[in-house]
């Protein structure tokens, strides 16, 4: 038999052997340097062992003749017991590590949650500028025109914040950027800067 490591594990094995009837009632037990032998341990294992079913009122131990069955009815509420406890230990781990994973994951809501409030304020910020988009219609006054030149802010109040040109987008073009026909800016502004600017861009005359 391989070794079974621990006392308590050797005196559950006995109580098992007991009522399995292996060990009846009355019956005596091999010795400690035997069950030693058997389980593979030092006798002072199976001294504890022993002396474990003994409290139990499992065996009796009578000096110089040895150890005897004296209850196979406790020796199945000893395993009884024993499954309880590791049902009941088995459920704490499984408690400890769900914990665990309830930590870890209100961390990761906390950090989503600080996320999502930081992206609501921004948004929340943003939301006040309106931003539009606007196409350069090719009869538009603007082709051929600077920003500058346009005098953009001063005649929409709107702020181009990006121009998109084809497939290519310019983040805050400079003033000096010239209009082409069919460019699409990206504008901020109040509430009105969309009909203002499309008043202003796509208006055949200056």
């Amino acid at each position: 038999m391989q070794e079974i490591a621990g006392y308590r594990a050797i005196a559950l094995d006995i109580a098992h052997r007991i009522v399995s009837g292996e060990f009846s009632i009355h019956a005596k037990i091999s010795g400690r340097s035997l069950l030693a032998s058997h389980y593979h341990v030092s006798p002072e294992t199976i001294r504890k062992a022993v002396s474990l079913l003994k409290d139990e009122n499992i065996v009796s131990v009578s000096q110089g003749k040895g150890i005897f069955v004296t209850s196979d009815q406790q020796a199945h509420d000893y395993i009884t017991k024993n499954n309880y406890m590791k049902s009941v230990y088995s459920l704490k781990q499984d408690l400890e590590l769900l914990l665990l994973e309830k930590k870890a994951n209100d961390h990761k809501f906390e950090a989503i949650l600080k996320d999502i409030i930081g992206f609501s304020d921004r948004l929340q910020n943003l939301k006040a500028y309106h931003p539009v988009e606007i196409q350069v219609n090719p009869s538009s006054h603007a082709v051929g025109w600077s920003i500058s030149n346009l005098q953009f802010w001063q005649k929409t109040g709107g702020t181009i914040v990006a121009l998109r040109r084809g497939t290519q987008v310019t983040i805050s073009p400079g003033p000096h950027v010239i209009l082409q026909e069919n460019d699409v800016i990206i504008v901020v502004g109040d509430g009105q800067v969309f009909q203002r600017t499309e008043e202003f861009i796509n208006n055949t005359t200056l």
